[in-house]
């Protein structure tokens, strides 16, 4: 008696990818002429900001989340199409296949230029936020500390100190660029402010340095992002950018008198002129009895 054999066909059971292949192709490119048809390109829960550097990084997040939104899509098609076209359609056994060398390349190929591409836009234009120019239009030396900060500016005797509530105030002129020299007294702390892209630490016995050109009028809150002891939550502190014919008036008028008004006559000077947009803001958090900080 002749024992029970399996036979295997010698053709193997393929879908018919042809129409899949189609549908694939029609459904990318509808999802293609979708993203180039977009008049403006989303802002993927990011902001433009108000620095010239602060819209160079915007451009780069927009770039990558574009790509990523693009090779994302690409994938899932691929995964939704694999699953749907290469079900199981019976018990035969299907062709077996162990290696592809075209396939392979191209997945190893593709990837590898896709990253070399965003490496070298990155480089490209955070390179540039990092770099300072020879000769600024105004300089503050900011230094942090537990749990204040103190914005000095040299060439003067003006200097803004306060502490957690106090919430001191960093006037820069507007169009200019303005260096910032970072610095510590004790341990590390966080400078950032939202709309400016740009977040730096500042450290003990290192000094960061960094360039700003804000493009607009305005103020804006902004706090110690580095956890740096019990009252860090409240370490505020807020960035007022004005005119630069205010910013030097008010800075040459108020550098004389007794050397602990020059600050507070500074800031008042400023909120004169330009009067402050964060007033509500500011008396909120003056109710507060966390801290107690002074100008000087």
């Amino acid at each position: 008696m002749d024992s029970p054999t399996t036979h295997l066909a010698d053709d193997p059971v393929s879908p018919k990818t042809s129409g899949g292949a189609k549908r694939l192709g029609i459904v990318a490119a509808a999802l293609a002429s979708l993203l180039l048809a977009g008049c403006q390109v989303p802002s993927f829960g990011a902001n433009k900001g108000v620095t010239t550097q602060s819209h160079k990084v915007y451009s780069l997040w927009q770039g990558f989340m574009v790509i990523g939104l693009i090779v994302g899509g690409f994938t899932l098609l691929l995964i939704i199409y694999a699953a749907l076209a290469y079900r199981k359609r019976s018990d035969a056994i299907p062709r077996q296949t162990q290696y592809n060398t075209k396939v392979e390349i191209i997945y190893t190929v593709i990837p590898t230029i896709i990253v070399g591409f965003l490496f070298y836009f990155t480089i490209h234009i955070e390179s540039p936020e990092t770099a300072v120019v020879t000769h600024p239009y105004a300089t503050v030396n900011v230094a942090a500390f537990q749990w204040g900060w103190r914005f000095a500016y040299p060439g003067t005797q003006v200097t803004v100190i306060g502490q957690t509530t106090a919430n001191p105030e960093l006037v820069i002129p507007v169009g200019k660029t303005v260096r910032i020299n970072l610095t510590s007294d004790d341990v590390v702390h966080g400078f950032y402010v939202k709309q400016f892209n740009f977040s730096r630490y500042a450290q003990p016995g290192v000094l960061n340095q960094f360039d700003f050109n804000v493009t607009t009028p305005g103020e804006w809150q902004s706090q110690c992002t580095q956890l740096c002891g019990l009252y860090h939550s409240l370490m505020y502190f807020r960035v007022k950018a004005v005119m630069p014919s205010v910013y030097q008036q008010c800075l040459t008028s108020s550098n004389s008198g007794p050397k602990l008004q020059r600050g507070p006559n500074f800031v008042s000077c400023v909120n004169e002129a330009e009067p402050s947009s964060l007033t509500a803001a500011s008396d909120r958090t003056s109710n507060l009895t966390f801290g107690k900080g002074t100008n000087g």
